[in-house]
């Protein structure tokens, strides 16, 4: 990367810069190779961040699947953490998982579960587990919730059979004009369903998978207790990415704790942050990190620069550690500071393998956190930093009540904020393929065909506020 008119003496996040246009032979962004250069085997550069309230199984399959990868937080229980690994190992990756219930459930149980997912439908199965209905929430209208979905459900099924291609599968539901279809198998039991649009995006994306053909997860482990046999035991589940995971990455403990886990894991890569300098980058990787994570204090759900002043921008913090870290032959994370698909690609340009973030994911329906309605009756999820009060009091549950309640006085994050679903983009994969498509576009204007094309051809200018207010997009009249 270079600077348009030279590198500025101060630092800058990424609303105070922008990617210059360039000669390019790039002749359409579906020629732009995404595969992250940092090995781990994402296909698109997106990692979604390790917070409670928006990082589950829901969130890690489809993400996978997509060809991104979901860090599990370091507070789940190790028994609920296998769990929630082999059930996304387990997960098909072209299919999606439909919702079921039985025709004996009721209404209500079927909407406070229609919401877990973006498919807008859920598969009413018998015992044998074959399609017997459909259930949409517009079934529902003029039926109380203890009515069977036997009695509501739309008993013309129409499905796929297993085997398809992603392309004929779209051309058959485009011919039958539905947006939604059970996945079966030549004896007629569940195997998965089908959207339209997840049909063609799978024509588009490589799921981020495994050696084994499995969809890709990672879980993150803190500082404290024991985080060297927790890793040992997350490499055992067959995690494919260890995080090790503190606000401040740039000290002693956390040196120790990264070359312990290194001992423990063999050959699972090792991400460990955060950190905002090149020294702090060299040390971690020196004390065995494969991909340093960098940001301290940008994130959305983050008080840690209101509170303490202390942090970086995000964009110039990038920029050095990336640097740093390739001179090892390693590779950075960009964590946090993302709230526009440009973010992303600025992101990429300052030197990241991946960009990571967890906000801008919260009110989507496969966010770990429940789908609740307002007094308008409009969706939203509650989300919350990972370290706020509320999460510190659910990490130290198993402390004494002196001790939980002392660490509770001291908060860096925000405890409640809402995060309403965008009725045009609702769910996790409508926010990637905006993402996608930015990355895509930026590379083509860059004459990049790929992540680590953009690294080296990315020309970077700085902008006043103006500027940048300029080019944001006016949805009414002025």
């Amino acid at each position: 990367m270079q600077f348009l008119n030279g590198q500025p003496n101060y630092d800058l996040t990424y609303n105070d810069v922008f990617l210059v246009p360039s000669l390019s032979s790039v002749s359409s962004r579906m020629h732009v190779d995404l595969r992250t250069p940092d090995a781990i085997g994402t296909t698109i550069p997106i990692v979604v961040s390790n917070m409670t309230a928006i990082a589950g199984r829901r969130m890690a399959e489809t993400v996978a699947r997509r060809g991104g990868v979901v860090v599990l937080p370091q507070d789940i229980p190790l028994d609920v953490v296998s769990t929630v690994v082999s059930f996304v190992k387990s997960r098909h990756a072209v299919y999606e998982t439909p919702i079921t219930l039985s025709g004996h459930d009721t209404v209500g149980e079927a909407l406070s579960l229609i919401h877990k997912r973006s498919h807008g439908a859920l598969v009413v199965v018998d015992d044998d587990q074959q399609p017997v209905g459909i259930f949409t929430e517009h079934d529902a209208t003029g039926f109380d919730r203890f009515t069977q979905i036997h009695n509501v459900m739309s008993r013309e099924v129409f499905t796929l059979p297993d085997g398809l291609d992603a392309q004929t599968m779209f051309e058959r539901l485009t011919d039958a004009r539905l947006s939604f279809a059970p996945v079966v198998s030549a004896h007629g039991q569940l195997r998965g369903c089908m959207t339209r649009k997840g049909a063609l995006r799978s024509t588009i994306y490589q799921p981020a998978v495994d050696r084994n053909g499995n969809l890709l997860i990672a879980v993150a482990v803190g500082v404290n207790a024991d985080p060297a046999t927790r890793a040992k035991a997350l490499a055992a589940l067959g995690v494919d990415v260890i995080v090790v995971d503190t606000a401040h990455g740039h000290q002693d403990r956390m040196l120790e704790v990264v070359s312990e886990v290194r001992r423990h894991v063999d050959a699972t890569p090792v991400v460990a942050g955060n950190v905002v300098t090149a020294q702090g980058t060299r040390d971690l990787i020196n004390a065995g990190a494969d991909i340093v994570k960098v940001g301290v204090g940008p994130g959305a759900m983050c008080t840690t620069r209101m509170m303490t002043g202390v942090g970086r921008p995000q964009f110039s913090a990038v920029l050095e550690c990336s640097s740093a870290a390739q001179d090892l032959g390693k590779h950075v994370w960009a964590d946090g500071g993302v709230r526009y698909p440009r973010d992303v690609a600025l992101g990429l340009a300052a030197g990241a393998s991946n960009v990571m973030f967890g906000s801008l994911l919260a009110g989507t329906y496969e966010s770990a956190a429940d789908t609740v309605r307002d007094t308008h009756g409009r969706l939203y999820k509650e989300s919350f930093g990972m370290a706020s009060n509320r999460a510190v009091r659910n990490r130290t549950r198993t402390e004494t009540a002196v001790e939980r309640a002392r660490k509770e006085l001291f908060e860096e994050g925000i405890s409640t904020s809402r995060m309403y679903l965008d009725t045009a983009r609702p769910g996790v994969e409508d926010i990637i393929d905006q993402i996608v498509a930015g990355v895509r576009s930026s590379c083509t204007y860059s004459g990049a065909r790929s992540v680590t094309e953009l690294h080296s051809r990315a020309i970077v200018g700085i902008q006043s506020a103006s500027g940048y207010d300029e080019g944001r997009p006016i949805d009414t009249s002025w």
